[in-house]
């Protein structure tokens, strides 16, 4: 381990004020979730279901929007990109907190769609500012920076909402998210490197080299080929560059690319779903009031693991960090009281920044930069669809079973989900032998 890495990396100006602004800037979004669930039971008097029922909607949104969010970055460079997530975020936020529950779905499903791509913006930067060892690092204290958040947003949210100042609450949401939208535009910290074209200059690239080449060609025909030849030339070559650029749209989804989407939504199912089960077990022992020791020592372990991860002078894989931390996961069910629970999280908790930083990491170094905003993009929404997945999984075996039955069934699927890519990982490379 290099724990030196650490003061080498954060003496880079770029990437110390991008990981301050990063982190800033999701504390609002952290706390919107547990917001705008209070403000519908609270103040609109509507119940917990359709208060998940805005979640899941939102959640949609988020999912859909991110890989859209990343190309446009992408295509037209962050200053312009992020300009609709910008005003969006200030004008939903304001009017969600004075429609009635009928307006707010599709107003939330908007604010999701055009969400602040900050995760995906803050990952590509990274992935150009640091390389190598550092870029490890880089990505183990976002994650950890991320940990943190979750360890104050949440619990801002509640104290701000349970206090009658919901609406306040979600207006300053999205004006803060605004307002680290705007810095971003200012700051506008680099999503590819000086010397890497973007798409649309690879594509006119492409159709100039191939009708140069059949220019040369041409010339050197006989006269009534050259004839025709001209007639056709502009025909093909439009076909040949449009082929060229819907190849290139898919060429970075690699099956490895694909596994690790797979950690990403696995991820987000697990720590969704013990989310849940931590919140349920503690609520029908009526210690509902303990809750955040339990988040503490989770989160706190999830800082640690990730400084040590990224101390390290070589990389895990992702799915193995992941069997580990679904695994450690099972042993959550078998608590008793709120300290075994707190004791008992704290080795899947270890694992969690890893896991998350081991994957981005790799995403990176797999996904050429003209291309990475996008990949980031589908990455995140991966995230986000595992864990719209992983809280109904949960619920359902809480309900039947009891609390410990949603740590085992979220603990067993994870393995499960492991160990079946693992298999597969495995068959395909024999079959390339």
């Amino acid at each position: 381990m290099n724990f030196a890495l650490y003061k080498e990396m954060l003496a880079i100006r770029p990437v110390r004020r991008l990981l301050i602004v990063g982190m800033i800037a999701r504390i609002p979004h952290s706390a919107a979730g547990v917001l705008l669930t209070l403000h519908i039971v609270l103040t609109l008097g509507q119940g917990y279901a359709a208060a998940g029922a805005a979640a899941a909607v939102m959640t949609i949104g988020i999912a859909l929007g991110a890989p859209w969010r990343g190309r446009r970055v992408d295509m037209v460079g962050l200053r312009k990109a992020l300009i609709p997530s910008v005003i969006s975020e200030l004008v939903i936020w304001s009017i969600v907190p004075h429609v009635s529950y009928a307006w707010l779905l599709p107003l939330v499903f908007v604010g999701g769609l055009f969400t602040l791509p900050i995760f995906s913006v803050v990952r590509q930067s990274l992935g150009v500012l640091v390389d190598g060892d550092q870029r490890r690092s880089a990505f183990a204290l976002d994650s950890i920076a991320t940990e943190m958040v979750f360890m104050i947003g949440p619990a801002v949210g509640a104290i701000v909402a349970t206090t009658g100042f919901s609406a306040i609450g979600l207006t300053a949401v999205g004006a803060s998210v605004s307002v680290a939208g705007m810095f971003l535009i200012w700051f506008n910290p680099p999503t590819r490197s000086e010397d890497t074209c973007s798409p649309e200059e690879s594509a006119v690239r492409a159709a100039d080299d191939l009708a140069a080449a059949e220019a040369a060609m041409v010339a050197s025909a006989p006269g009534h080929v050259q004839e025709a030849a001209s007639e056709m030339a502009p025909a093909a070559s439009r076909a040949a560059a449009m082929k060229s650029r819907v190849a290139r749209n898919f060429t970075w989804f690699t099956t490895a690319v694909a596994a690790l989407f797979a950690v990403a939504a696995g991820s987000g199912m697990v720590l969704s779903g013990t989310d849940v089960g931590i919140v349920a077990l503690l609520e029908r022992g009526g210690h509902q009031n303990e809750i955040g020791i339990v988040f503490f020592f989770w989160c706190a372990a999830s800082v640690v693991g990730g400084l040590i991860y990224g101390a390290m002078n070589r990389p895990v894989p992702p799915m193995l960090l992941l069997l580990g931390m679904a695994a450690l996961t099972i042993p959550m069910g078998f608590a008793q009281d709120t300290w075994t629970l707190a004791f008992l999280s704290l080795m899947p908790g270890l694992l969690c920044a890893p896991v998350l930083s081991a994957s981005s990491e790799m995403v990176a170094d797999l996904v050429d930069e003209e291309r990475r905003g996008e990949a980031m993009g589908w990455y995140g929404s991966a995230l986000t669809a595992g864990v719209a997945l992983g809280a109904p999984i949960a619920g359902v075996f809480i309900d039947g079973v009891g609390p410990s039955g949603g740590f085992v069934a979220i603990g067993s699927a994870g393995v499960v989900l492991c160990l079946t890519a693992l298999v597969l990982m495995k068959r395909r490379r024999a079959a390339r032998v």
